[in-house]
């Protein structure tokens, strides 16, 4: 049976039932006790000389052909109609990881000869801005911004089903459990640039629970202060269940908080140590700052006319997301540490899944994003961010170089590709190779931690010297650092 003393009654009772049931549920599950004593957080500070302050990670949902993308692949088109085994390329079925992978090789006959029909290219290429670096033709905008982006066309994951999602941001199998995301590990690994904003955003629809759901940007065992908060692009209402409601005064407001975090600091008097009461806290204390500070960040009519050109706000295939890249840029402006942008999210796998009629869909995908983050990346540089600003673009696998239903692609989390820019990243480099196929990656191979890392080290931090109380990381689960493309 729960039961509690005179004081933590009273610092509960001031946030009403809600405080009154989660404070029971934290003696339920025996939250309320000291961290252990061998453990302890991060101090907010960097291990080492940062190179950047804050990321804007895109994720597009559902996973983008990287073929016809950022690793074009003119062999698919030549040897259009044929099998794997009938190119001069049928040395790519003898990899062993491919053995037991029936959706991307699979049986063509009764005696067990493996058949993958190889599909054109569904759009052109060329080499874009002083590096010659090839982009598919459709992203003409991310393409101009070439000189400033370092493409890593070596990615890998183990998930060939969209758990590849979770496994994207927390570098582990869905049927592992739940872990950190990277977002959470920034937010847990360093201190605050503004107190009056939350570290970790996530702007558009997050990942649907068939394939990760609020565990792509949740916190697992570091805590639930460090999960990522969903903001709305709404003035009036960015952050759901915040408003203070038309009838409350802002003083009045500021007066309860004030009464709430005195008894609040009365039960962390007895819980001294507590995490979750220092997240309960915290988050209070937040939520009546964002009050004032966020509907700030979603005025865009501020912005000047040519600003809101560059993003394509006055377009309608591009405005929708044109709104979350120039709200990361504000954030960025305003100290936000990391901001998860998505795209594609809707309800399932994700709109990115061309299982079919994949120029159709990548076409009008491709639309609604191309302009936008370049327009992100060229806002950046004018303004002197993107020094500081590390910009990541990815997707949780790219797209088999066999065809499926006709004129889609499968799932292929063996070789793809990711793109970094600013935040001390090279600019106009090519890091890692798939073969000519675009099948497996075959030089400077990357498992998504890899990129994890690279995250980190730019923002100061040794992911060996982060821990959480009571648990031991697996090797894979730090990554190395992509040293080739730092400047």
């Amino acid at each position: 049976m729960f039961s509690t003393n005179r004081r933590s009654f009273l610092a509960d009772l001031g946030m009403g039932f809600t405080g009154l049931a989660l404070a029971a549920m934290l003696h339920r599950d025996g939250v309320v006790r000291a961290d252990a004593a061998d453990w302890s957080p991060p101090n907010g500070k960097p291990h080492l000389e940062p190179k950047a302050k804050s990321v804007i990670w895109f994720f597009m949902v559902g996973g983008v052909s990287h073929v016809e993308s950022f690793d074009p692949k003119p062999a698919l088109t030549k040897y259009a109609g044929k099998t794997i085994a009938e190119t001069p390329f049928k040395d790519a079925l003898n990899k062993s990881f491919l053995k037991d992978n029936l959706r991307v090789v699979v049986p063509d006959d009764a005696n067990g000869q493996m058949r993958q029909k190889l599909y054109p290219l569904q759009v052109g290429y060329r080499k874009r801005g002083q590096s010659g670096i090839e982009v598919g033709d459709w992203w003409p905008h991310v393409g101009d911004c070439i000189d400033d982006l370092a493409v890593v066309r070596s990615m890998w994951t183990t998930d060939n089903n969209h758990g590849a999602q979770l496994q994207y941001h927390t570098g582990r199998h869905n049927l592992e459990g739940v872990f950190p995301t990277i977002g959470s590990w920034v937010h847990y690994g360093l201190g605050s640039l503004n107190d009056n904003l939350p570290q970790f955003v996530v702007l558009g629809t997050p990942l649907a629970d068939c394939c990760a759901g609020v565990n792509g940007h949740g916190s697992s065992y570091l805590g639930p202060e460090h999960q990522g908060v969903m903001l709305k692009v709404d003035p009036k209402n960015p952050l759901p269940f915040a408003s203070p409601g038309a009838d409350k005064f802002r003083e009045e407001q500021k007066a309860e908080f004030d009464l709430l975090g005195r008894l609040n600091r009365l039960s962390g008097i007895e819980y001294p140590d507590d995490p979750a009461l220092r997240a309960r806290i915290k988050s209070y204390e937040l939520a009546f700052r964002m009050q004032s500070a966020l509907p700030e960040v979603f005025q865009f009519q501020r912005e000047t006319k040519e600003t809101q050109l560059l993003y394509g706000l006055d377009r309608p295939e591009t405005s929708g997301f044109a709104q979350l890249c120039l709200a990361a840029r504000r954030l960025v402006e305003r100290g936000v540490r990391f901001i998860q942008v998505f795209h594609g999210s809707n309800g399932g796998a994700g709109a990115w899944d061309a299982h079919s009629g994949l120029k159709a869909n990548h076409s009008r995908l491709c639309g609604q994003v191309d302009q936008p983050i370049a327009g992100l990346l060229k806002d950046l540089k004018r303004r002197g961010l993107l020094d500081e600003t590390m910009v990541c673009w990815g997707s949780e696998f790219g797209r088999t170089p066999g065809a499926q239903s006709g004129d889609g692609r499968d799932h292929h989390p063996f070789g793809f590709s990711a793109w970094l820019a600013g935040g001390g990243v090279k600019g106009g480099v090519v890091h890692g190779a798939t073969d000519e196929l675009g099948f497996h990656a075959v030089e400077n191979r990357h498992y998504v931690t890899d990129l994890h890392a690279t995250v980190l080290h730019q923002l100061g931090l040794d992911p060996r010297r982060l821990a959480g109380p009571g648990r031991k990381r697996l090797e894979i689960d730090y990554g190395n650092p992509i040293r080739e493309i730092l400047s």
